[in-house]
């Protein structure tokens, strides 16, 4: 199995594009965790809700790993893929890649796996009918 700090480019869709800030920071001076898996969340909404057509709401961060610290000043960029559909569910795999002060080559720092479930106007649970495969 390859290391996945060793990958050259992201795999999936750009879903997110931002820069860390200083009042992202933990008490170490890198960006903070949460942050982070905020980032990601959002990216993963936007591809499930994009494939499903519908509103989502996260119900499982299923995996989750840290490789590198993200520094203040990085471009993070989260890449999303489908992976498990439910009934009304959808895991998203997502990628979280940095470019050091917006220069140079893209670095992976962290990846995860995250579940969303699909919902009708009403707030409930509705079937997937794909509206965008991706």
């Amino acid at each position: 199995m390859t290391n996945p700090i060793n990958l050259k480019e992201p795999k999936g869709e750009l879903s997110i594009r931002t820069v860390g800030m200083p009042g992202d920071t933990n008490p170490a001076g890198h960006i903070f965790g949460g942050w982070v898996l905020s980032q990601m969340d959002m990216a993963g909404a936007i591809h499930a809700s994009s494939y499903t057509g519908t509103r989502v709401v996260t119900v499982a961060v299923d995996s989750m790993k840290f490789h590198k610290p993200i520094e203040i000043g990085d471009e993070v960029s989260c890449y999303t893929t489908i992976g498990r559909i439910g009934r009304s569910s959808v895991a998203i795999h997502i990628e979280t890649w940095v470019r050091r002060a917006r220069h140079g080559s893209p670095l992976m720092v962290t990846a995860g796996s995250y579940t969303y479930v699909a919902m009708d106007e009403d707030g409930e649970p509705t079937e997937i009918v794909p509206k965008n495969v991706k």
